[in-house]
Formats: structure tokens, C-alpha cells, sequence
């Protein structure tokens, strides 16, 4: 696997910050920009330089032990009280250094006689700075400010405050993740007898590894005697040859940023992309699935299936029933006016003949409009429950938005569903059928009353045709009157038959338009920011990747 590059992890630092806008606080956000600005401003300047800086406590020698390892007397000669007041570099090679130096704010600069470890090719800024302790405010503010800038950490403490909890609770403990880029000197060791500097040094060791570098050398050292100062020297000099220390610490800078904004149901970064792991399951389709059942019941949408049922039976029994009584089916009130709906969608061909927006039903129950908020709260209860918790929150804040949109939407969705309960092929046969069987029994009716009348005005009788002994008449009337009964029967059997089916595929089309509706208004923002909310923590995985 390629090794991750200090441009990688900005760069994934950047797309965080993208991705956290609208999602993140603002302090969040701040904290991102800082390090993101801190990263490029000092790639900008002088890459030859190594800037160390010496951190301490008061009355920990670390003016003393930095004149130690510099060889000259530069730092008494530029403070007026015992302790440090302002930052104070020593500056060896000056080409381009004072970009490097104007960024750090440092304008006390000194340039030793001798150069460092005896190598005159050696790059390298040194700084002595104000106590951290210091009762001076502005002081504790420089020393806090360079310590996010430098890039070498020199912490030096004395036998009396090396476990000074202001120290490895404000100072070590915060930059934990600078292990690469830091150094622990224990110095004054002439104070201390000789038997006692490995106890000293080991207990330094111990609290040092709490802190979070447990591979952390203390290195015991005297500015008063000397002892141990070229031990400092040739550490300090090998971070400037090697080079990698203003990288290194920038790196440092960027994964301990990019873990502080990790999620806590994260686990600790690697090189590998992860979702982070949930807390509880999410399974995407089956919780969006529970939503669209749940908001397709409160939808009425059966009832209105049903109502495309019984508005196709009546008009089948007003086209194809017996004419004698199917007239009177007219009467009926027809179920999908009575919620006004169409029959089947009506198709826009240009703009003077829209396509149906909304219906005109009664308005939704509070109960149904409760149960679709119930299932959007759930579904987006159960979508966050693993997300980061901005993203939760987010989310949480969308929910009532998103199922406020939901009744005006599925109501739509109703009214662009076309319904499927038009006119059947067969009802012009049957109808045909209808009027011929109404004829032959009306012939046969009216010609019995015309003999009637005959006799009844003195014609005479007359002899009516007959068929296999049957009267002609009589058997137009029966054959009629049968005939119109048994279609409107076989009618009847049909369409129930049919109008069963047309009930399933209305209730299909209702499921598919109102589950579109939903995705639309509800599962595609909630996947969308479930896929921000993963590419956010890949990003940070990324740049905080070991």
C-alpha cells in the first residue's frame, strides 16, 4: 500500500471541512481551518530550517541549558528578570530563514559564532521562549502559540517540578501525537546525587508514557556541569539533517486534528477506508421498506383500491347488466367520485390538458398523519443511530421537515397514480348482446299485444306462428327475458372476476407510486447524507491514518 503523503492528508483535511460545513460547530470548523491554514503557511516558507523550541517551567534552566547547547551566552544577555519575557532564536544558515522567523513572530534573533554540532551546513533555528507557567499572561500565550508552530518540541523540566501537572495536563498530554517530533530533557541534574538521577529519570519516564509517548528517551543533562548537553546537541542536530521534523510535525498537527474530530464509535484510524462501525444495525432496505409499508397504510391506499373495485363493478353492471333494472344503478353514487379520483390518469399532451397534481380527498386523519410521522422518525431514528453525531443531530433537526413533506407528497403521488379502473373490452359485446335480447323481448311482449288488440276490436282471431308447437312470440319474450338475465349474470361473475384484479393492480400502482414518493422525499436525503457522513469520516480516517 502506497505510504500516505503530508499533501494526502491536507487534502483529506480540506475535503472534511467541505463535507462538515452545515454539519460540524462552528468551533469545529475553526479548528479545521486552523490547521489546514497552519499547514499551508508553513509549507510556504523555508523547508531547509528546523525550528526547535525549548518549553519549561520557571526555574527549570531552560534559558540556562539552551545557552548550553547554542555554546554562546545569548539568553542572559536578553532578559531583564529571571525568567524569559520574549522568544529568542538562535539562527544558524540565515538564507531564508526570516520569512520562517517573521510567521513565528520571533524578532529577537541571534546568529551564534560557532555552528551547531560542528557542522556549518546545518540549517537550523533554535528558540528559547517564555515560561509556560509564567504569572504573565502574554507569556503563557507566546509559549502556547509557538508550541503549535515549531517543529521540534523540546520539553525541559528540573528535579523539583518534573511532574508539574500543568505540564503534562496543558502541554505534553494535548500533543501526545508529536511523539516523533519530541524530546524530554531532565535537567539540573548536578542537584541531584548520583544514585538518585535513574530513579529521577524513571519516574519522568513513567509519567512521560502516560501522557501518550511511551517511547519517549528522558535525557538527563546539567547546563552547570555539562554533563548530557552533547547528548541534546546531537539529538537536536539529527532532527535538522534529517529534515523530516517540519513534516513530520505537520503531519503530527494533522492526524491529532483529524482524531479529535473522529467520531467515538470510530475505531482508531488505519490506512484502510471504514464505515464507521454502528452502533446498532442499519439495514437500509429493510428499514426503508418499514417506512413505505407504514406510510402506505396510513395512506388509505386499500381503501382506495377497493374504491377502484366497486366503481368498476358498478359501471361493468350499468353497461353489461340486464337493461330492465341496470339503469337503476345510476343512482348508485360511484366510489372514486366520491373521493374524486379518476378513473384512470388523464395524460397531458400539451399545456392546456395538465396531468392530475393532487386529489381532492378529505383531509388526512390526525391519525394517519401521525402514523407517517411515526415511520419517518423511526426510519430516520434508525438511518443516524451509526452516523456521526453532528450528522445525527442533523438529521434529527430534518426529520419533522421530511415528514411534514410527506402527506402533500403521497397525495400526489395518488393523483398522478393512473388506477387502472377504465372500461373493459368485453362491455360493448355484452351491451350488444343486452340490446338484442331487449328487442327480442320487446317483438315478442308487443306482439301479443297487438293480437290483443286485434280481438279486443273485432278482427277476428288470428293464428299465431309457432316453432316445435311453441309460439313464436312467447318464445321472443322468454328467450328475451332469459337471455337478458343470464348475460347480466355472466356479467356480473365477470366482472366481481375482474374487478378483484383490477383492485391488486391498483393497489400495486398505489404501492409503486407512493414508494417512489417516499424514496424521493425521504430515503434519498437520508441516504445522501449518510453517504456525506461516510465520506467525512473516510476523509479524517485518511488523514488521520498512522
Amino acid at each position: 500500500m502506497s505510504r500516505i503523503t503530508i499533501d494526502d492528508r491536507i487534502q483529506s483535511l480540506r475535503e472534511a471541512r467541505e463535507l462538515g460545513v452545515g454539519r460540524l460547530s462552528e468551533a469545529s470548523l475553526a479548528e479545521l481551518d486552523r490547521v489546514i491554514a497552519a499547514a499551508a503557511e508553513r509549507r510556504a516558507l523555508s523547508s531547509e530550517h528546523t525550528v526547535v523550541g525549548f518549553f519549561g517551567a520557571t526555574g527549570s534552566g531552560k534559558s540556562s541549558l539552551f545557552n548550553a547547547v547554542v555554546g554562546e551566552q545569548l539568553a542572559h544577555t536578553h532578559v531583564r528578570r529571571p525568567t524569559t519575557s520574549v522568544p529568542l532564536a538562535a539562527v544558524w544558515r540565515q538564507e531564508d530563514a526570516s520569512p520562517l522567523l517573521d510567521w513565528l513572530q520571533v524578532q529577537d534573533r541571534r546568529i551564534p559564532a560557532h555552528p551547531f554540532a560542528g557542522d556549518p551546513a546545518l540549517p537550523l533555528i533554535l528558540l528559547d521562549l517564555p515560561d509556560f507557567d509564567s504569572v504573565q499572561a502574554e507569556h503563557r500565550e507566546i509559549a502556547t502559540r509557538l508550541a503549535g508552530q515549531v517543529d521540534v518540541l523540546v520539553w525541559v523540566v528540573d528535579p523539583q517540578k518534573y511532574a508539574d501537572a500543568t505540564l503534562h495536563r496543558d502541554f505534553i498530554q494535548p500533543l501526545a501525537t508529536h511523539a516523533a517530533v519530541t524530546a524530554v530533557v531532565l535537567n539540573q541534574i548536578d542537584r541531584l546525587a548520583p544514585a538518585e538521577i535513574p530513579q529521577v529519570v524513571q519516574s519522568l519516564e513513567s509519567l512521560i508514557a502516560r501522557d501518550g509517548l511511551p517511547n519517549t528517551e528522558v535525557m538527563a543533562a546539567s547546563a552547570v556541569t555539562g554533563a548530557g548537553v552533547d547528548s541534546v546537541r546531537l539529538r537536536i542536530a539529527k532532527f535538522a539533517r534529517d529534515r523530516v521534523a517540519a513534516t513530520a510535525r505537520l503531519t503530527a498537527d494533522v492526524r491529532q486534528c483529524a482524531s479529535s474530530q473522529l467520531p467515538r464509535n470510530v475505531e482508531s484510524p488505519g490506512t484502510r477506508e471504514q464505515s464507521p462501525p454502528p452502533t446498532r444495525p442499519f439495514n437500509a432496505d429493510r428499514s426503508a421498506r418499514a417506512m413505505r409499508e407504514a406510510i402506505i397504510t396510513a395512506s388509505g391506499a386499500e381503501l382506495i383500491s377497493q374504491a377502484v373495485a366497486k366503481s368498476y363493478r358498478k359501471r361493468a353492471g350499468q353497461a353489461t347488466g340486464w337493461p330492465v333494472t341496470s339503469w337503476l344503478l345510476r343512482f348508485r353514487p360511484d366510489p372514486l367520485r366520491r373521493l374524486h379520483l379518476p378513473a384512470q390518469q388523464r395524460t397531458a399532451t400539451d399545456a392546456d390538458a395538465p396531468v392530475v397534481a393532487r386529489t381532492y380527498r378529505q383531509p388526512l386523519s390526525a391519525g394517519q398523519k401521525a402514523g407517517m410521522n411515526r415511520a419517518v422518525r423511526s426510519y430516520v431514528s434508525d438511518a443516524s443511530a451509526d452516523l456521526p453525531e453532528p450528522w445525527q443531530e442533523y438529521l434529527r433537526g430534518q426529520g419533522l421537515t421530511l415528514s411534514e413533506s410527506v402527506p402533500d407528497a403521497v397525495d400526489q403521488a395518488i393523483a398522478a397514480t393512473d388506477l387502472g379502473a377504465g372500461r373493459s373490452w368485453w362491455w360493448p359485446l355484452i351491451t350488444a348482446l343486452q340490446v338484442v335480447s331487449l328487442l327480442a323481448g320487446c317483438v315478442g311482449a308487443g306482439w301479443y299485444l297487438v293480437l290483443w288488440a286485434m280481438q279486443a276490436l273485432g278482427f277476428g282471431f288470428v293464428e299465431i306462428p309457432t316453432v316445435e308447437g311453441w309460439p313464436v312470440p312467447g318464445l321472443l319474450l322468454v328467450f328475451g327475458v332469459l337471455l337478458g338475465i343470464v348475460l347480466g349474470a355472466v356479467a356480473a361473475f365477470i366482472s366481481a372476476g375482474v374487478a378483484g384484479g383490477r383492485r391488486r393492480r391498483a393497489m400495486r400502482r398505489l404501492r409503486a407510486s407512493i414508494g417512489t414518493a417516499v424514496d424521493a422525499h425521504v430515503a434519498a436525503p437520508v441516504r445522501s447524507e449518510r453517504a456525506r457522513a461516510l465520506a467525512f469520516v473516510n476523509a479524517l480516517r485518511r488523514a488521520a491514518a498512522r
